[in-house]
C-alpha cells in the first residue's frame, strides 16, 4: 500500500477533519435556527452538538522521524513557537501545525557585541486603536526560500497585508472576535497569502503569512533548494510580520498531518537569546536539534554550506 494511503477510521477521520470550516459554519446556522424555530430542546441540542463534536475531528497524527531540509530563511532570526521547545509546537493539530515554526528576524548589530539585543523584551503594549504598519517590523517583506526541491502545488498571494496587533484592544480583538471570524472563513483567513510545494521525497512544505503580490512562482513550478519563492508578510492571523513554515503529508492543510524536520545551514548562537520568546526548558516531546523558543541562530545559504 502506497505511504500516503488510508483505510478505514484514519481515512474518515481525515475526510471530516477537510471539511472543518463547514462544521463551523453548520453549527452558527443550527444555532441561529433552533433560536428562532420552535425545536424540542433534545433535538435542538443534538443538532447543534453534532456539528461541533465534527469540528473537533483532527488528521489522524503521524509517527515519522523528522527529514533534514534546508532552512528558509537568511542571516540572523529567531524562532518560536517552536517544535524545538515542544509538540504541538503551535498547541494545536489543526491545518497540519503538529511541527510548525514561527520566525521573526532578529535586529540586534552583531558587529557590536556590548550592545543590548533589540529582540530582547516584549514590546511594551499601548491603548492604541490602530497597530502598526507591517513596513515598521524588520521581518516584513524579508526574502523566503524553498526549503527542498520539489514542484509548486499552490499559491495565494493576493490578500492585503494587516497592520500589527500590537497594542491592548488590537489583540484583544484578535484574540476574540476576530480570531472566531478567521476560523469562519477558513484556511483563507487563518493561513493567509501562503505557498505550497510538494517535494520530491512526497512531502509537502507550506510557507505562510506571506506578503501580498510577493510570490516569485506559480503553480506546476519546479523550485531548486535555495529559490525564493516570496517574502515575509503579515496576511492571515498574525499579531507582527513572521514566516510561518512546516511539513504535511497532504496538499490541503484542511486534512493534512504536521511532520517534523530538522534544518540544515543553521548556526544556533549559544551566546544570546531572545528573553521575548523563550519558555524555559525544551518538554519531552521536542524534536532534537531544531532551535527552540527564543533561539537565535544565523542561517546561510546552500551554496555557502558547501563551501564551509
Amino acid at each position: 500500500m502506497p505511504p500516503n494511503a488510508e483505510r478505514g477510521i484514519p481515512s474518515l477521520r481525515r475526510a471530516i477533519a477537510r471539511w472543518q470550516t463547514w462544521w463551523v459554519r453548520l453549527f452558527i446556522l443550527m444555532v441561529v435556527v433552533m433560536s428562532a424555530a420552535p425545536v424540542p430542546r433534545p433535538w435542538a441540542a443534538a443538532c447543534m452538538l453534532i456539528p461541533l463534536l465534527l469540528f473537533c475531528v483532527r488528521p489522524p497524527a503521524q509517527r515519522r522521524d523528522p527529514v533534514t531540509v534546508h532552512v528558509p530563511v537568511r542571516g540572523r532570526w529567531i524562532s518560536f513557537n517552536s517544535p524545538g521547545s515542544r509538540v504541538p509546537s503551535h498547541r494545536v493539530r489543526a491545518h497540519g501545525q503538529m511541527y510548525a515554526v514561527d520566525l521573526i528576524q532578529d535586529t540586534q548589530d552583531t558587529a557590536e557585541g556590548a550592545m543590548e539585543e533589540a529582540t530582547g523584551q516584549a514590546p511594551s503594549l499601548g491603548w492604541s486603536l490602530r497597530g502598526s504598519t507591517p513596513e515598521e517590523y524588520p521581518s516584513y517583506g524579508a526574502p523566503v526560500f524553498a526549503m527542498a526541491s520539489g514542484t509548486v502545488v499552490h499559491v495565494t498571494d493576493h490578500l492585503r497585508d494587516h497592520r500589527a496587533r500590537d497594542s491592548w484592544p488590537t489583540l484583544i480583538w484578535m484574540m476574540t472576535l476576530e480570531g472566531f471570524l478567521r476560523v469562519l472563513g477558513g484556511v483563507r483567513s487563518i493561513l493567509g497569502n501562503r505557498v505550497i510545494i510538494r517535494h520530491d521525497d512526497g512531502r509537502y512544505a507550506a510557507y505562510v503569512h506571506l506578503r501580498r503580490d510577493s510570490a516569485t512562482v506559480r503553480p506546476g513550478d519546479r523550485v531548486d533548494t535555495g529559490q525564493q519563492l516570496g517574502q515575509v508578510g503579515n496576511t492571515g492571523n498574525t499579531s507582527e510580520p513572521h514566516l510561518h513554515v512546516q511539513l504535511m503529508d497532504r496538499p490541503r492543510p484542511e486534512s493534512a498531518a504536521g511532520l517534523p524536520m530538522r534544518w540544515s545551514g543553521v548556526d544556533i548562537d549559544t551566546e544570546r537569546l531572545s528573553q521575548r520568546w523563550a519558555t524555559g526548558y525544551a518538554k519531552p516531546s521536542a524534536v532534537p536539534d531544531f532551535p527552540a523558543n527564543g533561539q537565535i541562530f544565523q542561517a546561510i545559504a546552500p551554496q555557502d554550506q558547501r563551501v564551509h
